[in-house]
C-alpha cells in the first residue's frame, strides 16, 4: 500500500490516537459504516468478519472509537477507516482524516476529576484506562488505498444500497485472495497541554460567566478546523476591547477560553470543567462555542432550546456577505434550511462537558455543513482562501445595528454582549416546552403508528424505521405518561417564567427590590438546565449526566433525543422480556423526574 504524498513532510504520518500498537494480516471484508445493523447484513450473506481485516467508511452517526469497538467484539483483527471524497475536487481526494478512537472525553487517566499537575492519576494499564481504548489496532487511509482494496474483494455482491450511498467503486464484500498486512507502533507517553483563560470582569454580576471557547490544538495546518474559530474568537476579543477603551464593561463577567488537546477528546476543556464544577454548576450562564466556523457557505446552529430565539434575534442583525441581494444571515439562513437549529447530544466539540456534564446552556455556530479536507494535510490556509472563505467575509461579519456606538465581531460577539449585559437573561424556555412537547408526542405517534398494521403513507418511513423499536415499548404496556406529565409541568413552568420576564421588562431598573426580583429570576432561568442532570448519568457512560442530550451507546432505536430511553429501547431486544420492560420503564421515569427537576428550578419553589 502507497503513502500519499503530502503538501509538507513535517507533518504528523496519519494514524489514529489511543490506538493500541500491533501488526495484523489477514483477508479484508467490507463492513459500510460498522454499525451492528451492517454486520447483520453481512451475516445473512454469510460473511463472517471473524478473524479478518475489516474496511469502514465513514458516516452513519458512530464515532471512530464506537466504530473499532463493535469491530473487535465482532472477532476482527484490526480496522482500516477511510472518508469518501468528491474526486471532482482532485487532489482533495488524497487527503487522510486523523482522528480519535478513545471512547468518552477528558483526560483518561483522571475519570470523573480534573487533571492537576500533582494530582491523582491513574495507570495506563488500569483497567478504568483500558477500558476507553479499543483493543485492536485501526489506521487511516487515503480514499485512493481504500479503493484499490475495494477493488480487489471478491465474496457476496454487496447490497444495492451500499453501492449507491457512496462514491467508492464498490462491488463485493468479500473476502478474496489478496492479504492485507498494516502495523502500527504507536508511543506511551504523557503531554503537559496548555489551556488559556482571559476575563473581562463583570461590573454589577461578577459572579455569573457567560463563557466564549474555542480548541487551538490541529491534526495538521488546521486553517478550518479550529483556527477559523480562534480567528473569529481573536477578533471578538479584540473589538469587546475597544469597547472597554470607549468605556464599556459588561454587566457580568465574559470568559474567553482557549481549550488545548481537542482533538484528542476533549481534554482541555473537560478537565477545566471538572476542576471548576461546582462553580460552573452555581455561576455559569451560558456557554459560546467555536470550533470549525468558517468550513464554507451557508449559517447552521447547534443549541439548547432557551437559546433558541436569542440565535434568531441576533442573526436578523448580522448582515450576510455571500448574499447577492442586502439581506441578513437570518433571511439567508431561512431560505437554506427554514431557521432550523440541531440540538446538541453528540459529542462533537468542546460543548459536551459543559452541557453533557455541567448542565451548562450552550451553542455551537459555524458556517459550512462539511468540508472535504477535514483532519487532513489539505486543511490549509490555500483551502481557505481558495474554497472555504477566499475574502474572510464569514469569520468577520459586522453588525448592521450600532451597540455602544461600536461594531462587533458577527454573531458570536453579539450573542456574548445580550447575554453579557441584558438585565433580564434572555433564555426563553418556552422554546425548551416546545422541542420536548414534540420529542414526547413522537414518541406517542410512533406508539400509535405501531398499533396500525397499514400506516399512512407519508408515516411510512418512520413506520419501518422504529417499529421494532416501540414495539418493544407496546408489548410490554408501557405508559409514557409519566414523561408526558413532567413535560406538561415543565411547559407550565416556562409560561410563568416568560410572563414574569415580561412583567419585569415593562418596568424601570430604578430600585434595589426590582432589581433583587431580576436577580432572582435570572438565577432560576440559569439553572434550569443543571434540573435535567442524573447523579447517576448515562447507563454505561456514567460520565454525561445529561438525560435529554447526550452520546447513545446504541443507535438502533434510531431516536435522537433521551439517550437512555434510546438504548434501553434498542438493548432491550437482548434481555427477557420482563427485564427488557422493566429497563424502559425506568429509563421513562427517569427523564420525565430530570424534567420535574427542571421545572422545579424554573419556578424556583420546592416540591
Amino acid at each position: 500500500m502507497g503513502i500519499p504524498s503530502y503538501p509538507s513532510s513535517g507533518l504528523i504520518q496519519p494514524y489514529h490516537a489511543f490506538s493500541p500498537s500491533g501488526t495484523v494480516h489477514g483477508k479484508v471484508v467490507f463492513a459500510n459504516h460498522g454499525r451492528e445493523d451492517d454486520y447483520r447484513t453481512l451475516g445473512l450473506m454469510g460473511v463472517n468478519v471473524n478473524g479478518c481485516i475489516v474496511i469502514i467508511r465513514k458516516g452513519g452517526g458512530l464515532s471512530r472509537g464506537a466504530v473499532v469497538k463493535i469491530a473487535e467484539k465482532k472477532g476482527a483483527l484490526g480496522v482500516l477507516t477511510y472518508a469518501e471524497r468528491d474526486v471532482s475536487k482532485g487532489s482533495f481526494g488524497s487527503g487522510v482524516e486523523r482522528g480519535t478512537v478513545m471512547e468518552g472525553v477528558g483526560d483518561p487517566l483522571t475519570p470523573g476529576w480534573g487533571a492537576d499537575e500533582d494530582g491523582e492519576r491513574l495507570k495506563l494499564e488500569d483497567k478504568k484506562v483500558l477500558e476507553r481504548f479499543p483493543g485492536i489496532p485501526s489506521l487511516p487511509l487515503p480514499f485512493e488505498s481504500a479503493q484499490l482494496i475495494l477493488d480487489s474483494l471478491e465474496g457476496p455482491l454487496a447490497p444495492q444500497e451500499w453501492r449507491d450511498s457512496g462514491r467508492s467503486n464498490l462491488s463485493h464484500v468479500g473476502s478474496g485472495l489478496v492479504m492485507v498486512n498494516f502495523t502500527y507502533q504507536g508511543e506511551k507517553k504523557l503531554a503537559t497541554i496548555y489551556n488559556v483563560v482571559a476575563v473581562i470582569r463583570g461590573l454589577e454580576e461578577p459572579d455569573r460567566y457567560v463563557l466564549m471557547g474555542n480548541h487551538r490544538d490541529a491534526w495538521t495546518y488546521g486553517a478550518v478546523d479550529p483556527n477559523s474559530g480562534t480567528a473569529t474568537l481573536l477578533d471578538i476579543a479584540r473589538r469587546y476591547a475597544l469597547l472597554m477603551r470607549k468605556g464599556w464593561n459588561p454587566r457580568r463577567t465574559i470568559i474567553f477560553c482557549s481549550w488545548d488537546a481537542e482533538e484528542f477528546g476533549m481534554i482541555g476543556s473537560t478537565e477545566w470543567v471538572e476542576q471548576n464544577l461546582v462553580n460552573l454548576g452555581a455561576k455559569a450562564v451560558a456557554y459560546l462555542n467555536v470550533d470549525c466556523a468558517v468550513q464554507g457557505p451557508g449559517f447552521f446552529a447547534g443549541a439548547t432550546p432557551q437559546l433558541d430565539n436569542l440565535i434568531f434575534e441576533v442573526t436578523k442583525k448580522v448582515q450576510d456577505q455571500d448574499s447577492e441581494v442586502v439581506a441578513t444571515i437570518y433571511e439567508k439562513w431561512k431560505t437554506m434550511n427554514g431557521n432550523n437549529i440541531q440540538r446538541l447530544s453528540g459529542v462533537d466539540s468542546d460543548f459536551a462537558p459543559f452541557l453533557q456534564h455541567a448542565g451548562v446552556p450552550s451553542v455551537d455556530i459555524y458556517y459550512g455543513r462539511d468540508f472535504p479536507v477535514y483532519h487532513t494535510a489539505f486543511d490549509s490556509f490555500n483551502w481557505m482562501i481558495n474554497n472555504a472563505d477566499p475574502f474572510f467575509w464569514r469569520h468577520v461579519a459586522d453588525n448592521t445595528a450600532l451597540l455602544f456606538d461600536m461594531l462587533v465581531a458577527g454573531v458570536w460577539g453579539l450573542l456574548g454582549l445580550h447575554l453579557a449585559d441584558d438585565p433580564v437573561l434572555p433564555l426563553d424556555y418556552l422554546s425548551y416546552a416546545k422541542q420536548l412537547q414534540v420529542w414526547g408526542y413522537s414518541l406517542l405517534m410512533f406508539v400509535d403508528i405501531v398499533k396500525c398494521s397499514q400506516p399512512f403513507p407519508l408515516l411510512l418511513f418512520f413506520y419501518k424505521e422504529y417499529k421494532d423499536a416501540f414495539s418493544r415499548v407496546l408489548d410490554g404496556n408501557i405508559s409514557l405518561t409519566p414523561l408526558a406529565a413532567s413535560i406538561q409541568e415543565f411547559t407550565s413552568a416556562a409560561k410563568q417564567a416568560s410572563e414574569e420576564t415580561k412583567k419585569l421588562m415593562e418596568q424601570e431598573f430604578t430600585n434595589d427590590l426590582l432589581a433583587l426580583k431580576i436577580r432572582a429570576l435570572n438565577d432560576r432561568l440559569m439553572l434550569a438546565e443543571r434540573g435535567f442532570l442524573d447523579t447517576d448519568g448515562i447507563k454505561g457512560r456514567e460520565w454525561f449526566k445529561h438525560l435529554i442530550y447526550g452520546p447513545r451507546s446504541n443507535y438502533e432505536s434510531g431516536l435522537e433525543f433521551f439517550p437512555g430511553i434510546s438504548d434501553a429501547m434498542a438493548e432491550s431486544k437482548n434481555m427477557s422480556q420482563k427485564d427488557g420492560h422493566a429497563a424502559i420503564k425506568h429509563e421513562i421515569w427517569r427523564v420525565a423526574r430530570a424534567i420535574q427537576r427542571a421545572a422545579a428550578a424554573l419556578k424556583g419553589e420546592l416540591v
